[in-house]
């Protein structure tokens, strides 16, 4: 009778379990050195359902993969004309901010997930929770964060990159998102979204860091490790340089 009952169970909770994502990235550790232009990075990986039946195609999940940066604490300044001059008027700092965010998808995330779902994962550039200092109205929280918006896609350290994600067979995906040449070193983490009919199933995640390499891992660490005399010896160094190119200027 027990047997019985564990044969009817066990489809009952199969049926139940919730598919499992298996993600990884082409490079765990990004080396920027001094001729670093930008990379590549892949990410791939394999979504195990259970009972390994995959899905039909009019019941086929949606991926959604989010490269994103250590969060760092950001001042941003809203210029005014001022007779004519461009001033700095009102200003709102973050607290929170990713110093890199870009996001890749099967499809748009529009399509895939409501406004509120969105901000939930923070999947996409407009559900980012960037967390104002300030107690400032939501008008002016709205129009700054557009502002910071704005200026991080400027730059390439924010961006999103629908149909990007390729899956094959139902099963396999991969993506390949740009890191650019102003990344900030850090921490970073690769999520992976398994998401269908509005809900986002499974959520995977990947450590990625990004790190200086030769002499600008030397000078960065000697600046954190002794800013004092990292100081000074910048400024000696100035000064002699200085001196020896007047110097040679003379001589001419």
């Amino acid at each position: 009778m027990r047997a019985g009952w564990l044969a009817l169970a066990t489809p009952l909770l199969l049926a139940q379990a919730k598919p499992v994502l298996v993600p990884d990235v082409s490079e765990r550790e990004v080396q920027i050195a001094y001729s670093f232009t930008g990379a590549d990075l892949l990410l791939f990986g394999a979504i195990l359902y259970p009972g390994g039946r995959v899905p039909g195609q009019r019941d086929a999940a949606d991926v959604a993969v989010v490269v994103k940066g250590p969060t760092q604490s950001i001042l941003v300044r809203e210029k005014e004309k001022v007779a004519g001059i461009w001033v700095n008027a009102a200003r709102l700092r973050y607290q929170s901010a990713p110093s890199f965010y870009a996001v890749a998808s099967s499809r748009p995330l529009s399509k895939l997930l409501d406004a509120q779902t969105r901000a939930v994962y923070e999947l996409g550039v407009d559900g980012l929770q960037l967390s104002p200092a300030s107690s400032a109205s939501s008008d002016e929280q709205d129009r700054f964060q557009r502002g910071l918006v704005e200026l991080k896609r400027r730059s390439g350290l924010y961006y999103e990159a629908p149909r990007a994600v390729e899956i094959t067979d139902g099963v396999l995906y991969r993506a390949r998102l740009v890191i650019p040449a102003r990344v900030p070193v850090g921490r970073f983490t690769a999520e992976t979204f398994l998401i269908r009919d509005g809900r986002v199933l499974a959520v995977a995640t990947r450590g990625i860091e990004i790190r200086k390499s030769g002499l600008e891992r030397f000078v960065a660490r000697a600046a954190d490790r002794d800013p004092l005399a990292y100081g000074l010896v910048a400024v000696a160094l100035a000064a002699v340089l200085g001196w020896g190119a007047g110097w040679l200027a003379g001589r001419r």
